[in-house]
């Protein structure tokens, strides 16, 4: 495994996030703590999970990945062997089930992170996100920013980063960090820290992959130049970037055919763009699961790639993509893809 420091930390997480919004809605307890075995045999030490978790989300499984984890850990005894993340859910009308009073208030952001240290059975979270704006842009497959006519929302970043401040304060929290994050929004709060003298974000999980790569616009610089790495989710483009859809391998139970409302990775352009990177992972040798993670494993951007599975054999691939090296040849011929079709999943 390789190791990358968390920002200014001085914390060292796996190169490889082991996600586990599947617990709780696509696999068991025991099926839980099998993953987090095997991911922490092999040299995986971060985790990454959400209030929000299981997705997708319900009133019956909501919080159910957090105690999963929670009974792994105090089975395993082995909370200083992780580095845990989670997050606090965002302004939203279609989760009241969460809260009645979502968003980043002071009030709301202790319940949330009292509410996940009691299902985590932990006393501390190392990373505590922001799993959300609580301001209208454009994020979970908008592509394009549309300035709504009437804009009510206040400006609340100085507000937000006192309480989060204050939360680590009490050491309940060790760092935070952002989550589907525009360029705009991230440097707001590096900037409001640095004029409050107040600790920094270190970190911004958004989407990446070979179906979108739209981090590099803007948002690649401000991690490297501002020292906030990215953490990858949905690498695997929930599941299309396996090649199963394409290879007929894949079942009624597979991520894109149980979940029908999860449209990001449906559309036509992303079936074509996964064909082409298909016949240039098979091409070369390799299965696309590990190409498409060994490419985003490549970005120097980077912090941790959080891979997800359903079963140990695709954790397994997943982990071990790690090993994997793209010659230059591959990677020119990757671009010519991205050029064709770029970004067919935003």
């Amino acid at each position: 495994m390789e190791y990358t420091q968390l920002s200014n930390t001085g914390i060292q997480v796996s190169k490889i996030c082991l996600g586990t919004m599947t617990f709780g809605e696509q696999n068991s307890e025991a099926e839980a703590h099998e993953q987090l075995d095997y991911a922490l045999e092999n040299g995986v030490n971060f985790i990454d999970t959400a209030e929000l978790y299981a997705v997708p989300s319900t009133e019956a499984n909501n919080g159910l990945t957090e105690q999963y984890i929670g009974s792994w850990l105090a089975n395993r005894k082995c909370r200083d062997k992780v580095i845990i993340g989670t997050k606090v859910a965002g302004p939203s009308k279609g989760l009241k089930y969460i809260s009645s009073n979502l968003g980043f208030s002071r009030n709301r952001i202790k319940e949330a992170v009292d509410g996940s240290l009691k299902r985590l059975q932990t006393d501390y979270i190392d990373l505590y996100q922001l799993h959300w704006p609580d301001r209208p842009m454009n994020m979970f497959g908008q592509r394009g920013y549309q300035h709504p006519k009437t804009d009510e929302w206040q400006n609340t970043f100085l507000q937000t980063m006192q309480i989060l401040n204050e939360v680590k304060r009490s050491g309940k929290i060790r760092h935070y960090g952002l989550s589907n994050e525009s360029a705009w929004g991230a440097m707001k709060y590096l900037q409001t820290a640095d004029l409050n003298s107040l600790d920094r974000m270190v970190s911004i999980q958004n989407p990446y992959s070979l179906l979108n790569r739209t981090y590099e616009v803007g948002l690649a610089e401000v991690s490297i130049r501002e020292n906030i790495g990215l953490l990858a989710y949905s690498p695997m483009a929930f599941g299309l970037l396996s090649g199963k859809y394409h290879k007929g391998e894949d079942t009624a139970n597979h991520r894109l055919n149980k979940f029908k409302q999860m449209q990001r990775y449906n559309s036509d352009n992303c079936f074509e763009a996964t064909k082409q990177y298909l016949t240039i992972a098979e091409k070369n040798e390799m299965t696309l699961a590990q190409m498409a993670l060994a490419y985003v494993n490549t970005r120097p951007f980077l912090t941790s790639n959080i891979i997800g599975a359903t079963n140990l054999k695709q954790l397994k691939e997943n982990i071990d993509s790690i090993h994997i090296q793209l010659n230059d040849e591959v990677l020119s011929e990757i671009e010519q893809v991205h050029h064709k079709i770029p970004n067919p999943a935003p």
